[in-house]
């Protein structure tokens, strides 16, 4: 149990709510920030399960540093484009740094943008860009990486298709690609918040599969014979991105379907390995397996 006053900004989110949630489970104070234009039924959820709420102006360095008076560390869960992922977050930064937190871990949660090069993938950029400022600032940070969400294969990747049967991939079958739940990387972040002895660095993974044990995945839990359909390879996939970009360019949506498929070729590239993580950092962590998840969620795609 830590009583530690931990902030969380982007609390009002789904990731951010679950990471307020185990802070709280832990017996940690926690101060979450929220805009006077925040959903007022999640800030007042928030405040019934035992969360500080802080109301402030997003865009003053001085409010952020106030409400962070005290705080051990700073956790971002924000999510958005350059607004939000660089300018928003650098005011974060600054205000924590203003306030004397000694610790922030920024809103990466994402696969390991740092072995992958710029105009590869919209979102990871921004991180990456933000990064270059992060690093300068006087305080001490923490990225995680968690691979991708692996919520997202039941319905926001289309890698599973249940009514067909099929397990659509590109590039190489028995490449593993690194999922997490956001539940286990909820409760990661919240015992990295906790832990003051963190590296710069930590990545994780709650399963490490390929396509094609997703295909075994499938015929297991279904009873029926799934197949595998490759849709073509990496090359392949990068023309096709360069023309969804071009058909709907929408610069102001956070996943308009060419970014989803910029995700996916990262996901697929042997640069996004995983080869060993720190999820035995923290004892009693159990990590949802794509299995896990699939079995759990059966009802909805049976």
């Amino acid at each position: 149990m830590s009583n530690q006053l931990i902030v969380v900004a982007g609390g009002t989110g789904n990731l951010g709510g679950k990471i307020v949630r185990v802070l709280l489970d832990k017996g940690a104070q926690v101060r979450v920030l929220v805009r006077s234009t925040s959903d007022a039924e999640i800030v007042s959820h928030l405040e019934q399960i035992g969360a500080e709420v802080a109301a402030v102006d997003m865009t003053s360095e001085q409010a952020i540093a106030t409400a962070c008076t005290g705080a051990t560390c700073v956790v971002s869960a924000l999510a958005g484009l350059h607004d939000v992922v660089i300018e928003a977050q650098k005011v974060l930064l600054n205000g924590a740094v203003l306030a004397g937190v000694p610790r922030f871990i920024p809103s990466d949660y994402s696969l390991d943008f740092t072995k992958f090069t710029d105009g590869e993938n919209r979102n990871l950029d921004l991180r990456r860009d933000f990064h270059t400022y992060l690093n300068k600032a006087p305080i001490a940070a923490t990225t995680i990486f968690n691979g991708a969400f692996m919520d997202m294969l039941t319905n926001e990747i289309p890698m599973i298709l249940f009514k067909k049967n099929l397990v659509l991939y590109w590039g190489n079958a028995d490449h593993k690609i690194g999922f997490t739940t956001v539940a286990d990387t909820a409760m990661f972040t919240a015992n990295v918040a906790l832990d003051a002895s963190t590296p710069r660095y930590l990545r994780i993974a709650g399963d490490r599969i390929s396509p094609r044990k997703i295909r075994d995945v499938m015929s297991e839990l279904s009873g029926k014979r799934f197949r595998m359909l490759r849709t073509g390879g990496l090359g392949l996939l990068g023309v096709l991105i360069k023309i969804a970009r071009l058909m709907a360019p929408a610069k102001t949506d956070l996943y308009p379907a060419w970014q989803g498929m910029q995700y996916m070729r990262n996901m697929m590239d042997e640069r996004a390995t995983v080869n060993t993580t720190d999820n035995n950092r923290y004892a009693g962590m159990k990590w949802t397996t794509v299995k896990d998840l699939i079995s759990e969620q059966k009802p909805s795609w049976q």
